[in-house]
């Protein structure tokens, strides 16, 4: 089951403050241990509100709102995507997390479940999106995958040599997210 570890956004994350070396260097000890163990997903922090929007619909109109937004407490301030066999497991994962905004500080780590396809009685739609799911798993497989950085190690190289085997040499995409299963499989990160 996958779950989705929200991390809520408090004053200082909102006021777009970095977290201190020693919370990065806590944090990165953090990710490898969910990495070796299989679990991680996807991982990202997020820039404050004031660097966002927000898209409303209503009565068949949209409206778009540009940040920043009051309710800090109800806005995200990163997360964690995690595969593990139950919430229990997850909220294990969650306590283990450093406080995401410092020691001695307010934070709160809330846990969603993802809705999995299973979860949905079949149908054309949910055929269509079996299909496009599949067709993504072949994208990541083939090292097209989102890549960034985890504790200084660069993932690009992992994936590069398989695109090369096929022609693709276009530069990957790096963002502050990264999927880790072609680097995993491969054994890039151990």
């Amino acid at each position: 089951m996958r779950f989705m570890m929200i991390v809520k956004a408090n004053k200082d994350s909102e006021a777009g403050r970095m977290p201190s070396e020693e919370l990065l260097s806590a944090m990165g000890k953090y990710n490898e241990e969910l990495l070796k163990a299989g679990v991680l997903v996807d991982l990202s922090g997020l820039k404050p509100s004031s660097a966002g929007a927000r898209v409303h619909f209503s009565n068949g109109g949209v409206t778009v709102t540009d940040g920043p937004f009051a309710e800090t407490k109800e806005l995200i301030a990163g997360y964690w995507i995690i595969n593990v066999e139950s919430l229990q497991e997850a909220i294990d994962w969650a306590r283990r997390v450093p406080n995401p905004h410092g020691e001695n500080q307010e934070g709160e780590i809330e846990i969603r479940p993802f809705f999995e396809l299973e979860d949905f009685a079949p149908s054309e739609a949910i055929a269509r999106h079996r299909e496009l799911g599949q067709a993504d798993r072949l994208g990541h497989r083939r090292g097209r995958a989102r890549i960034g950085q985890l504790d200084g190690r660069d993932l690009r190289d992992c994936n590069r040599g398989e695109r090369e085997q096929d022609g693709d040499q276009r530069q990957p995409e790096v963002s502050g997210a990264f999927h880790v299963e072609s680097s995993l499989r491969k054994g890039c990160l151990s």
